[in-house]
């Protein structure tokens, strides 16, 4: 298993500070968050963005990729009915797709809830439509930078847009571009109301990357037991990475990364 841990958890923290903290704990990789760094991944030259790649290795750490894309950003919706929303979109999630590469990670999830969320008067099947649009404008970058993006199902609480694996596949089919894959969370999955290796198994055909949480907080730190979620994954042939995405950080930091490691820890080493 190859264990990340999302930046944003140490946001307004400098890399320095909490690289060590990250490798030391055993995480071999970094998921970014474009805002969780004094400039906004979006304003870095490709100077800039290949440093801190190179921050990142210096530690023994691997870029993993980004996620949370659209965050904190303005006028950019992947299914508006407004075009210029769309094409702005677009041109902004390619100036992330760069400095990924740049960066040297691989990975990109595209989740954002509140960019693609349905808009009054849109339907499902032109949200679908517009959406696989944007994927596809996209996916030829991606290839370009060896980055393959990910597509997101979330809880029904944080989207009225992909709120199931199947919906995920569904658009994933449709981009039909090999850069573009599905991604599986677990606070989304315990969402669907079924097993959640039942839902890995129907996914694997499809499944890019892997985040790992429970609720609110990390792996471990709530009800969900990880033995048949990291069993799956295993007999599956799943060789991806399982990142630490937490919501709550009030536990803090270093208390947050500290447990989900070493819960993850103890879970694989049960696996047969």
């Amino acid at each position: 298993m190859k264990y990340a841990i999302c930046n944003e958890l140490f946001e307004g923290q400098p890399m320095e500070r909490y690289l060590p903290l990250v490798a030391g704990l055993g995480y071999t990789g970094l998921e970014v968050a474009p805002f969780a760094f004094d400039t906004h991944v979006a304003q870095m030259t490709e100077a800039q963005a290949r440093q801190v790649g190179e921050t990142v290795r210096a530690h023994g750490l691997e870029v993993v990729g980004m996620h949370w894309l659209l965050a904190r950003s303005e006028g950019l919706h992947i299914t508006s009915p407004d075009r210029d929303a769309r094409d702005r979109a677009a041109a902004y999630m390619t100036t992330l797709i760069r400095r990924t590469g740049d960066m040297g990670g691989s990975v990109m999830v595209f989740g954002s809830p509140q960019q693609r969320n349905l808009l009054p008067g849109v339907t499902e099947a032109e949200a679908f439509e517009w959406a696989a649009h944007f994927f596809q404008r996209v996916a030829p970058v991606a290839r370009e930078e060896g980055v393959r993006i990910c597509i997101e199902p979330l809880a029904r609480d944080d989207t009225s847009f992909l709120f199931s694996k199947d919906q995920g596949v569904r658009l994933v089919e449709m981009v039909g571009h090999p850069s573009v894959a599905l991604h599986l969370d677990v606070k989304a999955m315990a969402d669907e109301g079924r097993p959640i290796p039942e839902i890995i198994r129907e996914a694997k055909d499809y499944l890019g990357h892997f985040h790992v949480n429970d609720g609110k907080l990390g792996p471990g730190m709530g009800p969900i037991d990880y033995q048949p979620i990291m069993q799956t994954l295993k007999d599956i042939g799943y060789s991806g990475w399982l990142s630490v995405e937490v919501f709550d950080f009030s536990p803090g930091a270093e208390h947050i990364a500290g447990e989900s490691i070493a819960y993850l820890k103890r879970v694989e080493s049960s696996l047969t």
